[in-house]
């Protein structure tokens, strides 16, 4: 080796070192913050002296199911921001809620002026966000806890706020860290009832979409009865780990004029966009249609969820994708999954093509490349397809037209339907980063009326105008589609770019499945 190897070589040994030393004083510094900045435990509100409007109004339901839990799939997205407008209207103890994304847009800010409607009527609001999505968005949080009746908490947060280079430098001494994230979505009104599933808070997910923007097709669940209290107690769990940090303590001395805030959040609210988004979704709604009037009571009904902890990498519980994978794989006849990102590994992929070689039908719906808000995504999910059709399972594409001004919509739900009598809606995808790397929750039930929603959601995306049949003849890839002006069979993605095929297949060489 020549003396200027050597001293390549040296200078690589010694940098890595000083890496990992500082990586390790990061952790430690990061721990010691964590210790000294968490906030107080505390418990969900459990039902008091007075009943709330939602005690009054689930109380008859809740006599007449005994030991049930009632459920109503909420697939429209005008009918999921009414079921979270109207729940907030009608508690008097607390709202719980948890999730991944809050954008503050037309209905983010709708929905924060939920919040502070109820926190001024004395109701207690708890709110927990991922902190992956609140950077840049801090001051609208951080006035919402300027109410003594709001608290906000960031899950797994960076410390640097507000300095680009520095929180760089932070992620990247922390990747391991920084890369574990909550997403679950999760709205608890009064302890009485919740919604969980795929939709975050945003625009996007509850069809308020203007110009040069899309609609996100998704899929939650209204649940009230005795589940809740165990929905509950999974959120307290969240809530109260040391990962879990105030807002208030990554801005210490922060100060804000709360009647500022107030006046900004007015006028949000005023805005003609929110006027007419308002106008066009609880008009003509009520309480008692929209939250106790599509009920179906079950007492097969089964929280799925990961443990807390696994954003520390341990297995105190069973972690979801495990539970899930046990389930499928006790199917006898017919599996159907919508998953938004679909990158099983081998052992989901192993799974899934062992299902189809005994009989079992397996059909597949996900995004087209030429629909994907995850190009990095598609590319991994490539490499799984002739495997998975090779096995004899049915694949579709979703991709419906554009409409004029808009972007084309986009596949976001977490379903999964079971010998056409059990299903799962949640936030999981089938992907590595949900199986190992993030914290998810959904619900697992039976009910006819229930599972038949869900089947027709399913039928109707994969039709041929809404989705590509892909297929395997011969050895290679089709792609059928009902398109005006497009082939009837194409052997490339259809409506794809060329730098779009070429990018996903380039991803779908490198080894990074488990980070997509």
């Amino acid at each position: 080796m020549t003396a200027l190897a050597m001293q390549v070589l040296l200078w690589i040994v010694v940098g890595a070192g000083a890496i990992g030393i500082a990586s390790w004083l990061a952790h430690w510094s990061y721990r010691r913050f964590l210790r000294r900045a968490r906030g107080p435990a505390s418990k969900s509100l459990g039902r008091g002296e007075v009943p709330t409007k939602l005690d009054t109004l689930l109380d008859p339901l809740a006599a007449q199911n005994q030991g049930q839990s009632g459920l109503a799939t909420l697939l429209d997205n005008s009918d999921a921001f009414a079921t979270r407008a109207l729940s907030a209207a009608q508690t008097g103890r607390s709202l719980d809620l948890m999730y991944y994304i809050w954008r503050t847009d037309v209905t983010g800010w709708l929905l924060l002026d939920a919040l502070v409607l109820a926190a001024d009527r004395g109701v207690r609001i708890r709110l927990l966000l991922d902190d992956v999505n609140v950077q840049g968005f801090d001051p609208a949080f951080l006035a919402l806890t300027q109410h003594k009746l709001i608290e906000v908490r960031l899950f797994n947060p960076t410390r640097n706020r507000g300095h680009a280079v520095r929180r760089a430098i932070e992620m990247v001494l922390g990747l391991a860290r920084f890369n574990r994230r909550m997403h679950g979505k999760l709205w608890i009104a009064d302890g009485r009832l919740a919604i969980i599933g795929g939709r975050n808070i945003g625009d996007t997910y509850f069809g308020a979409v203007d110009a040069g923007t899309r609609n996100s097709v998704d899929a939650d669940m209204l649940l009230v009865g005795p589940k809740v209290d165990e929905v509950a107690a999974l959120f307290d769990s969240y809530w109260n780990l040391g990962l879990s940090m105030p807002i208030l303590a990554l801005w210490p001395g922060f100060k804000m004029n709360l009647a500022k805030f107030c006046t900004r959040l007015a006028c949000e609210v005023r805005s003609p966009a929110s006027r007419r988004y308002l106008a066009r979704t609880l008009d003509g709604r009520t309480a008692e249609s929209v939250l106790a009037g599509q009920l179906h009571w079950t007492d097969k009904v089964q929280l799925l969820a990961d443990p807390p902890d696994k954003a520390y990498g341990n297995h105190s519980a069973p972690w979801m994708s495990t539970a899930i994978a046990d389930i499928l794989l006790r199917a006898k006849s017919e599996v159907r999954l919508i998953t938004p990102y679909f990158v099983p590994g081998r052992a989901g992929i192993e799974g899934l093509t062992v299902l189809a070689k005994r009989g079992v039908r397996v059909n597949l719906l996900t995004n087209a490349l030429s629909a994907t808000d995850m190009l990095l995504v598609y590319g991994a999910y490539r490499r799984y397809r002739s495997t998975l059709l090779k096995a004899g399972a049915v694949i579709h594409e979703f991709s419906p037209a554009p409409k004029p001004n808009r972007k084309r919509d986009v596949l976001h739900s977490k379903v999964f339907v079971i010998d056409g009598v059990q299903a799962i809606v949640g936030s999981l995808n089938f992907d590595l980063r949900s199986a190992f790397t993030n914290t998810e929750l959904g619900l697992l039930f039976e009910h006819p009326a229930l599972v038949a929603d869900i089947t027709r959601m399913i039928d109707a995306l994969s039709a041929p105008d809404q989705a590509y049949a892909v297929s395997r003849p011969e050895h290679a890839l089709h792609w059928s589609v009902a398109r005006p002006g497009l082939p009837t069979v194409m052997f490339v993605e259809p409506e794809a770019s060329a730098p779009q095929r070429a990018i996903s297949w380039l991803v779908g060489l490198l080894p990074i499945q488990a980070y997509l």
